[in-house]
């Protein structure tokens, strides 16, 4: 049975007065895979997810979500996405479990916060303040913190960037295990290595337009047809496959 689409984007653009950030952008994201929207900086990614994401006014263009019609029906579509948040969304002076209750407050949704916090490895943070926190153990917090209102999408942006090689490859993991759930995953990322590893599909964005959308090994596949061939022969393992096999893959942190 094919998947329906859960995202529909067509002809997009945002203009801020002269220039066009976003130039007629068309795709979908599948329910229940992760897509990816990769691009160098000011190729429009960004400003295409916070469109999406009811954050930006868009210039023209049709964006649907899960049946929901941005242009009309935005409040709604905010109740069903989860967007990861920057540091700045969180209040220094409270501990993670009041922060999650805050927000489930927010959301009007009951939550169990130490329930959460175990299944991103913090349930032993549960008192600690945010600030207090690791690269890894901010960015697992604040992932969960997307899944507060059960949304049917969640939004990642650039969620590994800082982090060491083990937590993110745990990252990873805690990114597959959302999607095992039954939800539907958008993620910017500019690591290749990571978009190959955990999005089904990806778009790549140059310039305000899509200029390949498909999975990564077709991707790839079609590069190495049209007589790519890398400098250097490619190795079974990478130096990162080297670092977490003689480290370990077990999260370090204070």
């Amino acid at each position: 049975m094919e998947t329906r689409n859960i995202i529909e984007v067509k002809n997009l653009v945002k203009n801020y007065g002269d220039f066009q950030a976003v130039k007629g952008i068309s795709f979908d994201v599948r329910e229940g895979e992760i897509f990816g929207l990769l691009g160098p900086n000011g190729a429009g990614k960004s400003t295409t997810l916070e469109i999406i994401e009811t954050l930006r006014d868009k210039t023209s263009g049709e964006v649907i979500v899960d049946g929901l019609n941005l242009d009309t029906q935005p409040e709604a579509i905010k109740k069903i996405i989860g967007v990861q948040l920057q540091t700045s969304g969180y209040y220094p002076n409270l501990n993670l479990v009041e922060l999650i209750e805050l927000f489930g407050g927010l959301y009007n949704q009951p939550v169990n916060p130490k329930e959460l916090l175990a299944a991103f490895n913090l349930e032993d943070k549960a008192k600690a303040k945010y600030k207090a926190l690791s690269g890894g153990q901010k960015q697992r917090f604040s992932i969960a913190t997307t899944l507060i209102n059960k949304p049917k999408i969640i939004f990642l942006d650039e969620p590994t960037t800082g982090l060491d090689p083990q937590a993110r490859r745990n990252l990873w993991d805690l990114i597959l295990d959302v999607r095992s759930k039954g939800t539907t995953v958008v993620i910017t990322t500019h690591y290749m290595d990571e978009a190959e590893f955990l999005c089904d599909r990806c778009a790549i964005v140059d310039s305000g337009k899509i200029i390949a959308l498909d999975s990564p090994n077709n991707l790839i596949d079609q590069l190495v047809d049209s007589g790519f061939q890398r400098e250097k022969q490619v190795k079974l393992a990478n130096l990162e496959d080297v670092f977490i096999t003689l480290t370990g893959k077990a999260l370090r942190e204070s």
